[in-house]
């Protein structure tokens, strides 16, 4: 189930990606993969969700992953700025969904 949840985070990044050069949705190519990536990302997730995993921690680790890769892609490679208060909120939104996720594994006495 994790794999199909890398291959959502990783074709909805794709699909953002290919949003921002997309102007509006008049170029024919990235407006393509956009709709193939955003497709197939809702997918991959169902799939994962099928599979047993928790849709709390799969839409979290999910959008969690898709805003810090999103941001480092965007200051990596497309010049927009990334500042330390940024940084910091995707810190905090990481932490969130590791909080979820290790809050919801069984306890055993």
């Amino acid at each position: 189930m994790w794999f199909w949840l890398a291959g959502a985070i990783l074709a909805e990044v794709t699909g953002t990606v290919a949003l921002r050069f997309s102007e509006g949705f008049t170029r024919l190519v990235p407006s393509i993969v956009v709709a193939f990536g955003y497709g197939f990302a809702f997918y991959a997730l169902s799939q994962a969700l099928t599979r047993g995993m928790a849709v709390g921690v799969a839409y979290g680790v999910w959008a969690a992953a898709g805003v810090a890769l999103i941001a480092l892609i965007g200051a990596a490679f497309l010049g927009e700025s990334l500042t330390w208060v940024q940084v910091g909120g995707i810190a905090l939104v990481i932490g969130g969904v590791l909080a979820l996720q290790l809050g919801g594994a069984p306890h055993t006495a």
